[in-house]
């Protein structure tokens, strides 16, 4: 996650295993947002989700690309901690962002399959 440009998430299938495993933290992102610092999120299913934004996405699936894809603004997001134990949190912003693309990825879905045009895939502009 943190070997990437600007990483801020990754989850278990992108790294070669079947595990329904996220890992998210916004707390170093290259613009300071609410977050919930590092979380380890196991099983993450989706409770409710408010609103839509329009928000540019990068990934380190797809390095070379960027596009600006559709979000919930606000998300209510339950799954068990690293000790196993249920949690549930809300989330907006930047981190539900995040969130919401890595649960994206367990279930096979590149961020690149929600952009809505082409003309929104843009070639990640190198620092």
């Amino acid at each position: 996650m943190r070997a990437g440009l600007g990483g801020v998430g990754i989850a278990a299938p992108q790294i070669d295993d079947n595990s329904r495993m996220i890992v998210v933290d916004c707390s170093e992102s290259r613009r300071p947002c609410k977050n919930h610092g590092l979380l380890y999120m196991a099983n993450p299913v989706v409770i409710s989700s408010h609103g839509e934004r329009l928000g540019r996405e990068g990934c380190l699936s797809v390095p070379d690309w960027v596009g600006m894809v559709p979000r919930a603004a606000e998300a209510c997001i339950r799954f068990d901690d690293v000790h196993g134990q249920p949690q549930k949190i809300t989330t907006s912003g930047f981190e539900a962002r995040v969130i919401l693309h890595e649960i994206d990825h367990l279930d096979g879905i590149l961020f690149i399959d929600r952009v809505v045009s082409g003309k929104d895939l843009m070639r990640r502009m190198k620092d």
